[in-house]
């Protein structure tokens, strides 16, 4: 009870239990007790945004009914790798993830959804289901659970008052009355613990500036990690509530790579840690990076321009995968460097006792905070799908584990210097690159499809599906010449506003 006992899910708060044991019949009561009138199920669909169904309750039998069988949906208008002559799926609600909407005039219970076919088996090519078989066949392989958590970026914008206007591109932690955006955060962080996400933080990141009389405010909400599906189901409806709450307030809210050139773009990078037994096993008992911890950076530089697949699925993304930016353009890794793809950050591994320091009537209270390292990984961003997203990282994460080569591999590709600093460039050109559009991702997943596909975790029509919608953008030289056509770079960056 202690763990939930300040949460702010009212369902989680009035059953006084883990939301992961919820039943049927705690649904129910929840429904019964506190006068909901409706339902709502929730799923993601192929173009990577949440779709909705509406229920009304008539009474006990009917809500009986839904919760136990679903409802049909038609999946050719959802996925468009489902053709229109077989295309009836089974929606069906995960208790689990039950939330009230807050948004809903008429109060009402929300929950996610997965995905079966007609024969009753979950559908192995939805991307919540993808996700899961990764994550199954990474713990088959090596015993270990894999975690994740996102950093959501993006920007909202209003019109410009010019009173207190920030500093461009230094928003970084900026507070009220230069950052003007800092109670809607707040506000979307509270909806969004109400759906049940476990929110680290939330802060005004470095991008801002205006534009023909508007404000462009970067703001960034970071999660704490829990396990990758759960992972997913809270970044999607993260972005539910921004755009729903922005809507409700007159912001328009975007999560797309790039706005414009010449200022930061936004990204979703991607926290990863593994567990052993619920205990981090990221650092060894000296608290130097472990032997698991390699063995997953490794994967991660294999695979690393592969997943731009996953996570990068737009002509704009690669907008944002240029040196200087805080982006990554190159195959490596390091500790606490921003230029790199894969960061270790700056973990709580010395001996003080900070707290005490700062707090002298403090007593040291011997907290393991070792236990929060986690790696990132910085190429992502918001077009990703996330579902398919944290489903290659997994199985990047297996194959660090499964190459005999991978501890080699991670010493290869380790750097400690700025890469993109011209004192640096022999080591640069020692470094692979990442793609540099859509078409050439696709390309790069072809290369490594096997992996994906092994264990059955990708579909091989999955990622023929994704190479073949990569590749209609045609984007091989699209960069150069939005470099020499500004208004090609305005067309693209409106095209793609609402992404993901």
């Amino acid at each position: 009870m202690n763990n939930i006992s300040l949460t702010k899910n009212k369902i989680v708060k009035f059953l006084g239990k883990d939301p992961k044991m919820f039943t049927r019949e705690d649904i129910i009561d929840f429904i019964e007790k506190n006068d909901i009138e409706m339902i709502n199920f929730m799923y993601p669909a192929g173009d990577g945004r949440l779709k909705t169904l509406n229920f009304v309750i008539n009474n006990r039998d009917y809500l009986e009914t839904i919760l136990i069988s679903g409802e049909r949906v038609d999946g050719s208008s959802l996925f468009s790798f489902i053709e229109a002559g077989n295309s009836d799926l089974y929606v069906m609600p995960r208790y689990s993830t039950a939330f009230v909407d807050p948004f809903a005039e008429i109060p009402t219970v929300t929950m996610l959804c997965s995905f079966f076919d007609k024969e009753g088996n979950a559908l192995a090519t939805s991307p919540e289901q993808t996700l899961r078989k990764a994550c199954s066949a990474f713990r088959q392989a090596t015993g270990l659970e894999f975690e994740a958590m996102g950093e959501l970026e993006y920007y909202v914008i209003s019109p410009d008052t010019g009173m207190f206007p920030a500093t461009d591109q230094r928003g970084y932690h900026e507070s009220a009355p230069y950052a003007k955006f800092n109670d809607f955060r707040t506000k979307c962080m509270n909806y969004i613990a109400q759906t049940g996400g476990q929110i680290k933080y939330g802060h005004s990141e470095v991008g801002n500036f205006t534009l023909d009389g508007m404000n462009y405010e970067q703001n960034e909400i970071e999660f704490l990690p829990v396990a990758a599906e759960d992972a997913a189901d809270q970044l999607m409806l993260a972005k539910w509530v921004i755009r729903n709450l922005g809507a409700q307030m007159g912001f328009n809210v975007t999560f797309a790579p790039k706005i414009t050139t010449g200022k930061a773009g936004s990204g979703l990078h991607i926290h990863m840690r593994l567990t052993r037994n619920g205990r981090n096993v990221m650092l060894s008992p000296d608290k130097q990076l472990s032997s698991e911890a390699r063995h997953l950076i490794a994967g991660l530089m294999e695979l690393a321009p592969s997943l731009t697949a996953f996570g990068n699925t737009n002509p704009t993304s690669y907008f944002r995968l240029v040196p200087h930016q805080e982006a990554p353009t190159n195959v490596c890794w390091g500790d606490r460097n921003r230029s790199v793809l894969v960061r270790v950050p700056l973990g709580w591994t010395a001996d003080t006792d900070m707290s005490c320091l700062a707090n002298p009537l403090e007593k040291p209270s011997g907290f393991n905070a070792s236990q929060k390292q986690t790696i990132e990984i910085r190429s992502a961003d918001g077009s990703a799908d996330i579902y398919l997203l944290l489903a290659g990282l997994a199985v990047a994460a297996r194959r660090g584990f499964e190459n005999p080569d991978a501890l080699n591999l991670a010493e290869k590709t380790y750097v400690n210097v700025n890469i993109h600093d011209e004192s640096n460039s022999e080591r640069l050109k020692q470094l692979a690159q990442l793609p540099d559009s859509c078409n050439r991702s696709a390309d790069c997943l072809e290369k490594q499809r096997q992996v994906y596909e092994a264990a059955g975790v990708f579909t091989p029509a999955m990622i023929d599906g994704l190479q073949n919608n990569l590749r209609s953008f045609g984007d091989n030289d699209m960069m150069n010449k939005a470099r020499k056509d500004p208004n090609l770079m305005k067309q693209l960056v409106d095209r793609y506003f609402h992404c993901g």
